[in-house]
């Protein structure tokens, strides 16, 4: 059986432990290969290795690090049906999906090949007599990044393009359920010409996390996760002097007026609740129907949720994967019993698929409650499968109310033609990435990525402008000259050397 192991200071190594994870493809429900888990000394002598390229790296000027980030897109896209196929295998997502997400990935490739002009400072002529004043930015330092298994291509680059092009030294901790793709990744970094030990990926569990957390020399720690882990990342991260950015759990509402395009909110719907079974952080997971729109919304997501096409990934046909594994499964599952047992009504009940030649595999249908409130723990908590609960409210400001008392405030979108209704919606909701008739508003790479509440625990959101902040600290420079001896004429061009 294939055993995946770690990448560091530029090839595959085996590391010191015997522990290893299993790595199944959820569409067969086989397992296809192993993955080698880290121990602590695993983790501590990586971060000797990234420690030690950083004393080089970091001194590299932003122009030479831009051109190892424009070889590395160009090989993304020369790679990506490559990869793309890696996601299928291992997450179970449909092919154009999981494509779909090595694209907005690849979006903050790009971004990052702009860092000469990033990094630029600000600069303050005679703030005194003869004195001059400015900031540059400087990177960290070793970082690190431990991301989740719904985005094995996308989240990872979300954070490392950026830290890399800002002069920092890396270490990726993937989701030990889907590793390959990181693998890959670092490969690929590396054909770029990326010096030995600036990108390394180190394989683990619980132990992994643990020891990136307590090692003094990672100086900041970028997370993508639940809500109780990305709590525990942020405490113990500031626990031990690192900068932290822990993106946690979500419940996303969709507002849909009665004077919308109902049919363009019921796509919407239908692809930001189901698309990646359910497994995206922004996922929408609860329809708001306002006033008398509910029936006629319920009716027509029902026959659309009846007739998704639920298959493996790599099926043309498919519109919805599987569950990344058995033990995931089993909790969605359990998710939709509970509704049942709270009183909501379960109009589309996708519970206890089976498809032929894949009846191992990792399938649940599209799931639909109606009359779901507020109180009811399919309402409260995140499921993160394909779930979608209808809850029925009667104003605009009844809408706002319930996702601003919500715990969690990463995306939120409403449907209206009502361009008042949308102004006011975007001004006053207590939500960080908000959508006006558009389901899953994930911003661009040039903007940041980041919700409020218990949906993200630090202060800085990912990518954009934000992720340069991150990965830098401000220095600022005062400085006066005494008056001298110039220096004769030159008669040549000056040149940077």
């Amino acid at each position: 059986m294939k055993l995946i192991e770690h990448f560091v200071n530029g090839k595959i190594i085996p590391g010191s432990s015997d522990k290893k994870g299993k790595v199944f493809n959820p569409a067969t429900g086989e397992q296809e290969s192993e993955v080698r888990l880290a121990s602590k000394s695993d983790l501590d002598s990586t971060v000797e290795v990234a420690k030690k390229a950083f004393e080089t790296w970091s001194f590299k000027p932003a122009l030479q690090r831009a051109r190892i980030i424009f070889k590395f897109k160009e090989l993304i896209e020369k790679n990506s049906d490559e990869l793309t196929k890696l996601i299928v295998s291992e997450h179970g997502k449909v092919y154009e999906d999981a494509r779909g997400s090595l694209t907005r990935g690849l979006e903050v490739v790009e971004f990052a090949c702009g860092i000469p002009h990033l990094l630029k400072g600000e600069f303050s002529e005679n703030v005194g007599t003869n004195v001059d004043s400015w900031s540059i930015r400087q990177p960290l330092g070793v970082v690190a990044g431990i991301t989740p298994f719904n985005f094995p291509a996308m989240v990872p680059m979300w954070m490392f393009p950026i830290a890399i092009a800002c002069g920092n030294t890396f270490v990726l901790k993937p989701s030990e359920k889907d590793p390959s793709c990181a693998i890959r990744l670092a490969e690929l970094l590396s054909e770029a010409g990326l010096p030995e030990g600036v990108f390394n990926v180190i394989n683990g569990d619980k132990e992994a996390v643990d020891a990136i957390l307590e090692n003094k020399d990672i100086k900041a720690v970028s997370f993508v996760g639940s809500t109780p882990i990305a709590k525990y990342i942020y405490e113990n991260s500031a626990k031990n002097e690192k900068r932290v950015q822990a993106l946690g759990g979500a419940k996303n509402h969709l507002v849909v007026m009665p004077d919308c395009d109902l049919d363009g909110a019921v796509n919407g719907l239908m692809g930001a609740a189901y698309g990646s079974a359910g497994e995206r952080c922004m996922a929408q997971s609860v329809a708001v129907a306002v006033g008398d729109i509910g029936d006629e919304l319920v009716s027509r997501l029902s026959k659309k949720a009846e007739a998704l096409k639920v298959g493996p990934g790599m099926d043309k046909a498919s519109e919805m994967g599987p569950l990344v594994t058995k033990e995931h499964l089993e909790k969605v599952t359990s998710y939709v019993d509970l509704g049942v047992k709270e009183g909501a009504k379960l109009v589309v009940d996708g519970r206890g698929l089976k498809l032929q030649g894949y009846e191992n595999g990792f399938y649940i249908g599209g799931c639909l409650f109606d009359h779901v409130n507020k109180d009811m723990r399919i309402y409260k908590e995140e499921i993160f499968g394909p779930v979608l609960s209808v809850v029925r409210v009667k104003t605009f400001e009844e809408a706002a109310k319930l996702i601003n008392d919500h715990e969690y405030g990463n995306g939120v979108s409403i449907y209206t033609r009502d361009g008042d209704a949308g102004r006011t919606f975007a001004s006053k909701i207590q939500v960080g990435m908000v959508g006006i008739n558009v389901p899953i508003p994930v911003p661009m790479a040039f903007h940041s990525f980041g919700g409020w509440k218990r949906s993200l625990f630090g202060d800085s959101g990912m990518h954009g402008m934000e992720g340069i902040k991150f990965y830098t600290k401000l220095k600022t420079v005062t400085s006066r000259w005494p008056s001298g001896v110039r220096s004769n004429a030159e008669f040549v061009m000056p040149t940077m050397k």
